[in-house]
């Protein structure tokens, strides 16, 4: 069959009939699809700078880069360029078993910025992979040194590290994904950071467990999903320092935390910690395209070096693994964020979002504000019996032309490195009055 002009990106078409396509082809992540026209989704059309526009031409700032990945704003020139210098050679081949100028140019530029000792990068497309790659290699990390016994991982309460079922299992369920626990593989679990004694409580469990972990598992800084719950540099250390001592591989998921989003380049640098596995995913292409990394420091990555074929070989792939479009775009975003002075910025702006939300946090509806650089949880305080206070709260700001997204009553906001001061400010005036209406009803 011949498509017709109705498969075609049309123009002409209301944001109401783009819905209506949308519902009859598409299943959204996180979405209950019975009610999603009815619910006024944002059907993105292009984006500018800080700003989406939707079918209708209304301009929405982007406040939550795109969940969590934009890091310069949508369509930047010189990454647009990149793209495109890329797209002219070649924009896939395969990583196993050949290279491609791409992604080695990567590993190298990653090789300078990360704080992971003479690290080499296994390339996927999403941080759940990052993080199912770093499980299995810690796991493999014993077999090959001839250990046994070295099975569990130890992670933190209120922990998300990605939908994959291995990522999950070291997550702490939430957002209905208590159903799968007969799928997850069972972790030690301690205390999140909402608890003022996680790291004695975690040092303790070490003691406890550390003869059979393969692996610590943490969200440096900041447990993001679990509604930007926040801990000081000082208490990872400590706890960083525990595992490191008796031996346990230390995994950071900076997934979520990484490319400047903590006020550092990654917030392990904050923390002054040098983890044996990392998982970088969202920003490291500023949000341009899927990929991710989980970095292995020396001491771990040679412990698979053997013979060919050999049982210390990783036997781990993907097909995109390493894409050459991805990466190219990837080592022009690093670039930037150094050529720009990002970091600073972004640490500049996180200190401005903290001062524009203070109104914001002396609402009656709001219990708490929870930041760390850009990453900012706004927890709203709903009376008994009031519902979805987060998704209203959410919508209103979509009306006011500001995305934000919620994690049930917490309202995140997470804006783009690249965001301004005057954007700051609509930021948290549409928050106040988006609050005010809310409780109002």
């Amino acid at each position: 069959m011949e498509p017709g002009p109705h498969h075609h990106q049309n123009a002409g078409s209301t944001a109401a009939e783009w819905a209506r396509r949308d519902t009859a082809a598409v299943w959204h992540g996180f979405t209950q699809m019975s009610v999603y026209a009815d619910s006024t989704p944002v059907i993105v059309e292009r984006g500018e700078g800080n700003y989406l526009y939707d079918t209708d031409g209304r301009r929405y700032l982007d406040a939550i880069s795109s969940l969590w990945v934009t890091t310069l704003g949508h369509a930047d020139p010189d990454l647009n360029q990149a793209a495109r210098r890329q797209l002219e050679r070649i924009s896939h081949s395969t990583l196993l078993g050949n290279g491609n100028t791409a992604a080695i140019t990567l590993a190298e530029a990653l090789r300078e910025a990360v704080p992971v000792t003479e690290p080499h990068f296994l390339f996927a497309s999403d941080g759940a992979a990052a993080v199912e790659q770093a499980l299995k290699i810690c796991f493999q990390f014993w077999h090959n040194r001839g250990v046994g016994g070295r099975t569990a991982y130890l992670a933190l309460g209120r922990a998300y590290h990605g939908d994959s079922v291995g990522s999950l299992s070291v997550g702490d369920g939430g957002f209905g994904t208590d159903l799968f626990d007969p799928l997850r593989f069972p972790v030690v679990r301690t205390a999140g950071y909402d608890d003022p004694d996680w790291v004695p409580k975690a040092v303790a469990a070490l003691d406890e467990h550390g003869h059979r972990l393969a692996a610590a598992v943490i969200e440096p800084l900041v447990q993001g999903a679990a509604g930007m719950l926040v801990t000081e540099p000082a208490q990872v250390a400590v706890f960083a320092e525990a595992v490191q001592a008796r031996g346990i591989p230390l995994i950071c998921d900076e997934v979520a935390t990484g490319f400047g989003r903590t006020g550092a380049l990654f917030a392990s640098e904050l923390c002054g910690i040098r983890p044996d596995v990392m998982c970088l995913g969202k920003g490291i292409t500023g949000g341009y395209l899927p990929l991710s990394a989980t970095v292995a420091a020396s001491g771990i990555y040679e412990a698979f070096l053997g013979e060919d074929l050999g049982p210390r070989t990783f036997y781990h792939g993907h097909s995109y693994s390493g894409n050459a479009l991805a990466c190219a775009v990837a080592t022009r975003h690093l670039e930037l964020v150094f050529e720009r002075g990002l970091v600073d910025r972004a640490a500049a702006a996180g200190e401005r979002l903290g001062a524009a939300l203070a109104p914001v946090e002396a609402l009656p509806a709001v219990k708490e504000i929870r930041r760390r650089g850009l990453m900012t949880g706004v927890e709203l305080d709903p009376p008994p019996g009031a519902a979805r206070w987060g998704r209203k709260v959410c919508a209103a700001a979509v009306r006011s032309g500001v995305l934000l997204r919620p994690l049930g009553d917490v309202v995140v906001v997470m804006p783009p490195l690249s965001i301004t001061d005057q954007e700051i400010d609509t930021i948290a005036a549409t928050l106040v009055s988006a609050i005010e209406e809310t409780a109002a009803e």
